[in-house]
């Protein structure tokens, strides 16, 4: 089996005006819709690359209130076929530099955009077999330099189990790549269980005498610190309709055998 190739991308939107993301999210995901019905990778102007294989799993918008910036979206992409399938084609844009590359329809509605490349590590959970869900945890983590793997096979043994047991369901296990310092989770959430959990953590440290505290939520932060060597943060992302990872009205279900 190939590994899975995975892209996130978080897109900022300046001046700060909150009409930039829906518009960008509902240009996004229309026009991936038309997508699914093509034979073959096309390169058109104002589209960049068009294809069925790199296929928009997710678009989200950043829950600011969680750390991040205001406003914000996030956009997960799955590589069908690995390297030599979506990431190929996206690849193969950069070939000569045509100057397709330089032309967008959505020129100006965005400030900037941060790309990165992921890899499936074992335990990741294909994206066709993930259920939809109201809210996405998403944990970006720097680790000491070639521990990715080391700190998401701790997670997928360790913490998953009892991320489980506080209702979250894990959507990604993803070593960052081209770079050995940065690890991605993304796990599936409610909101009564994201209030749960933290009210759980709360109680463990003693700032919450309402609830039953676990004091494994700590554990498992002490253990995290075996392989980190930096900035770990995680933040909350809620999914746009149109995308599969949406669970609202307008999104689509995964293309049989995707």
């Amino acid at each position: 089996m190939r590994r899975g190739i995975y892209l996130l991308e978080e897109v900022d939107f300046r001046p700060m005006n909150s009409r930039r993301p829906l518009e960008y999210l509902t240009w996004l995901t229309r026009y991936k819709r038309e997508d699914e019905s093509r034979e073959a990778p096309t390169m058109t102007s104002g589209m960049s690359i068009r294809s069925r294989e790199i296929d928009l799993a997710g678009a989200f918008y950043a829950v600011g209130i969680t750390g991040h910036p205001q406003f914000k979206a996030v956009t997960l992409w799955e590589c069908h076929g690995g390297w030599d399938g979506g990431w190929r084609q996206m690849m193969e844009i950069y070939r000569g530099v045509d100057d397709k590359l330089f032309l967008s329809d959505i020129d100006d509605l965005r400030f900037s955009a941060f790309s990165r490349p992921l890899g499936a590590v074992p335990g990741c959970p294909p994206l066709g077999e993930v259920a939809p869900a109201e809210f996405y945890l998403f944990e970006s983590a720097r680790v000491r330099p070639g521990a990715a793997l080391d700190y998401l096979e701790a997670v997928r043994a360790e913490r998953a189990p009892l991320l489980a047991e506080h209702g979250h369901a894990l959507v990604g296990l993803y070593e960052v790549l081209f770079c050995d310092t940065e690890a991605v989770t993304v796990w599936g959430v409610s909101l009564d269980d994201h209030l749960a959990t933290q009210r759980a953590r709360d109680a463990a440290l003693g700032l919450d005498d309402e609830v039953a505290p676990d004091d494994r939520l700590l554990g498992w932060s002490r253990r995290a610190r075996d392989f980190l060597d930096g900035p770990w943060r995680e933040t909350l992302l809620s999914p746009f309709p149109g995308s599969r990872l949406s669970p609202l009205p307008g999104s689509r279900v995964p293309p049989a055998g995707r």
